[in-house]
């Protein structure tokens, strides 16, 4: 498979591996909704919501049970680390045992997690170590489940960019659910529910991940080591300009833009508008990323890149309306509009990676390209209490505008991103 923006060829082949007989051909049936996405799509939106859920009912869990902040954020620091740490050995393993069976263990190491975080919360919590211990094995799962959630839609799928789509949107309701659906629960007094309801999830993902039939799978060639496999990740990853283009753009923006900008707003709105004012402008943003996800089903444009980056030009908008001091349904609507530009780009974007990148070597890029983007975005959270107070609000969020318009205008200038064409859907 040629790279297209970098113009040559890749140097991975090695015999596939069958990871289960093929359900369907590649002709015929429906594009998007085969048997196999289906399973998918449940699985999928299974476990983003108890992912979505999991914060909120720990640490309002924590906080409802007389524990202090700093607990609080113990706990938050025991789940994310180990994925932040882990995520590149997850591309790895599915690379070289398939994605399929790596995420039915990381499934079923949250499924006996989240039982055992239902028996500490229901039965009090005697010993914190006990509850950062479980905290450990969920963000280890997630490292582990990572890279495949993005390698297996091309194979569930022969429209690629419309499946993203449809798990876009299902990513940003579940995100805007989950919460909620923990917030409540937690405020009843039920924490320990949310981890049942948590494990039932997981469990229903590992059992329709389980139904899959994926057919032939790429592996890497046999008798590597596990440092010889991230190596060759790393060649392919920073052998596409257009791939490791993004990536370098990205993490300045997660560092100077999208890290900061909740706390910093969070910071703005509560004190003027209340905690309600900010709840309806995250939920804003939430609907604005379902439309896009909804219109990225059926925008197909020849160059996906452009396109997606064009859409986030829109993303300057939020924190210039909160400098200017826009009204709360001004600063909604331009939620919307932010939100619709990040649904169109995430989908562009996963949808280029997963159609241009060889399948066997495409977990292990994925998981370069979450540890390098998403990896900065705590980063750019710690820093924003300090940037505040040596620069004050104002000029942390101008920072931010600033950033994010770049972004956009350097993801545009640069000749392989602009001009990467997409792949045309399997018939």
């Amino acid at each position: 498979m040629k790279d297209r923006s970098a113009g040559h060829t890749a140097p991975v082949t090695s015999p596939p591996v069958q990871d289960r007989p093929a359900e369907e051909p590649s002709a015929g049936g429906p594009a998007i909704w085969s048997r196999n996405f289906q399973y998918y799509f449940v699985a999928r939106s299974a476990g983003l919501l108890s992912w979505a859920m999991l914060p909120v009912a720990v640490s309002a869990g924590l906080l409802s049970g007389g524990y202090g902040l700093a607990t609080a954020g113990y706990s938050m620091a025991f789940l994310v680390a180990p994925f932040a740490g882990l995520v590149l050995f997850g591309g790895v393993l599915a690379d070289r045992f398939t994605a399929r069976r790596m995420m039915i263990i990381a499934d079923l190491a949250n499924l006996t997690a989240h039982i055992l975080l239902a028996l500490l919360f229901i039965n009090g919590i005697d010993h914190l170590w006990q509850l950062y211990a479980l905290l450990v094995v969920a963000g280890t799962a997630n490292a582990l489940f990572q890279p495949g959630a993005s390698s297996t839609v091309p194979l569930v799928s022969r429209d690629v960019q419309g499946a993203n789509g449809v798990l876009r949107t299902s990513e940003a309701i579940t995100g805007l659910g989950g919460p909620a659906l923990a917030g409540t629960l937690v405020g009843f007094g039920s924490t320990g529910w949310v981890m049942v309801i948590s494990a039932l999830a997981y469990g229903t993902s590992a059992v329709c991940l389980f139904a899959l039939r994926l057919g032939f799978v790429p592996a890497p060639p046999p008798g590597q080591s596990l440092w010889r496999n991230l190596a060759v990740g790393w060649h392919e990853f920073r052998s596409r300009t257009w791939l490791w283009g993004v990536i370098a753009i990205w993490m300045f923006y997660a560092i100077l833009s999208w890290g900061p900008q909740l706390s910093v707003a969070a910071g703005v709105i509560v004190p003027l508008h209340g905690a309600s004012a900010f709840g309806l402008l995250n939920a804003a943003l939430g609907a604005g990323t379902i439309a896009g996800g909804l219109l990225a089903i059926r925008y197909k444009p020849r160059r996906p890149l452009a396109a997606g980056a064009a859409a986030m030009l829109a993303y300057p908008l939020y924190p210039l309306g909160i400098v200017l001091d826009w009204p709360v349904l001004a600063l909604a609507a331009a939620q919307i509009a932010v939100g619709t530009g990040i649904g169109i780009w995430g989908v562009m974007w996963a949808t280029s990676v997963q159609t241009q990148v060889p399948g066997e070597v495409l977990n292990r890029v994925h998981a370069y390209e979450v540890a390098g983007s998403v990896g900065m975005y705590p980063i750019g959270s710690a820093l924003a209490g300090p940037a505040v107070s040596a620069f004050g609000t104002d000029q942390v969020l101008l920072v931010g505008v600033v950033v994010s318009f770049l972004t956009a205008v350097a993801l545009l200038a640069a000749r392989p991103i602009r001009t990467l064409e997409r792949v045309p859907d399997r018939t």
